[in-house]
């Protein structure tokens, strides 16, 4: 189930758009605080944003800066000004398309669905799995944060798409090997480790090192 947050100070519209794709499957959350928009931000950790750009204290514009500073999730923009200018403003700040009002509920949900398509589909070369800011792309084979980008190895890559996909439940370490090795057998368990280890050793430059927990005699997590 994906979680799309939504930042839009008109209630009403809020509401509907809500109610709309909650009956789509999707896992809705608006922002109630206009100030502490990036802490709603990390704290829900959305695959998706909708984004007005009339806000109070700060306008859109600002806060898609903010979060494109530590995420590329998709940003869906709102306004009820729709002219060319705010278009090409929305999408040179880091938005990824733009829906002016008035606009129907079923094509601002189609808009949604395709995008999530581009940014998650797994056919696709460049799908980024996000959890808390942290930027995992399986195309490249790259984890960015926070303005810090790194390569990672094949078996790292693995590590982490694994625990992403799971996140917030242990993986047990027969299922990390199965995932590296095709095979839990013949494999020394100390092998495992050792990788965990240099990843974790590789995270810890970027202000990640404490991202992936460990289950003692179980396994490994990312924490929800």
């Amino acid at each position: 189930m994906y979680k799309i947050l939504i930042v839009e100070d008109e209630r009403i519209i809020a509401n509907a758009i809500e109610q709309h794709l909650s009956k789509w499957g999707f896992e809705v959350k608006q922002v109630t605080d206009f100030d502490r928009v990036l802490e709603e931000f990390a704290a829900f950790s959305p695959e998706l944003v909708i984004l007005d750009i009339l806000l109070p204290y700060y306008n859109g514009y600002y806060w898609c800066g903010e979060i494109r500073k530590r995420s590329k999730v998709p940003i869906l923009f709102l306004s009820s000004a729709s002219d060319n200018m705010n278009l090409v403003m929305a999408i040179n700040m880091g938005g990824d398309d733009f829906v002016p009002k008035p606009f129907d509920l079923d094509v601002l949900t189609a808009k949604v669905q395709a995008l999530l398509r581009r940014t998650y589909s797994f056919g696709g070369t460049g799908i980024l799995m996000e959890h808390k800011g942290v930027i995992l792309n399986l195309g490249d084979g790259s984890l960015s944060y926070e303005g810090s980008t790194m390569e990672l190895t094949k078996n790292e890559l693995k590590i982490l798409q694994l625990l992403f996909e799971q996140k917030g439940q242990i993986v047990c370490r027969e299922d990390i090997m199965k995932r590296l090795w095709d095979s839990d057998s013949f494999i020394d368990d100390n092998t495992l480790t050792v990788n965990v280890t240099r990843l974790r050793k590789k995270l810890s430059q970027i202000g990640l090192s404490s991202l992936i927990k460990t289950k003692k005699g179980v396994g490994y997590l990312v924490e929800g």
